[in-house]
């Protein structure tokens, strides 16, 4: 895998995927543009969610919406370095079962979200989730 940045001016920067695909960061503390330290939290998000609507879909659960909230803390040291995240994912559907929500969550945390995987090495992340059902 492979990507390239590239500086477009002032703190702006335009990342590239290997696939083609680009994303803009603003390092002004987000100004223009998520930062790179949010890009981090959407990724995290975006690798959980996959995780969760795909093994709650495999459960054959009824899940209408996936949308995952996600709150971070920084250390006050330079490097300003996440110390926690939590992810608070919201579920929506019919007759969704809390054991298998809690089990999908479970299992994108401990054994199948790469990025937090990655992060969980220096970073507290916990989660929890609710269910509304329609």
């Amino acid at each position: 895998m492979k990507a390239q940045v590239k500086w477009i001016g002032e703190e702006m920067f335009v990342g590239t995927s290997e696939s083609g695909h680009t994303i803009v960061l603003d390092a002004n503390a987000g100004a223009l543009a998520p930062s790179p330290l949010e890009s981090v939290l959407i990724s995290l998000g975006g690798c959980s969610s996959v995780d969760v609507v795909s093994i709650l879909q495999k459960a054959r659960q009824n899940i209408k919406s996936c949308n995952v909230l996600i709150s971070a803390t920084r250390v006050d040291t330079v490097p300003k370095l996440f110390s926690d995240i939590h992810l608070r994912f919201v579920i929506e559907g019919n007759d969704v079962s809390e054991k298998h929500v809690e089990r999908a969550v479970s299992l994108s945390a401990d054994k199948y979200c790469s990025v937090a995987l990655m992060l969980n090495k220096s970073v507290n992340i916990t989660h929890d989730f609710e269910i509304n059902n329609i």
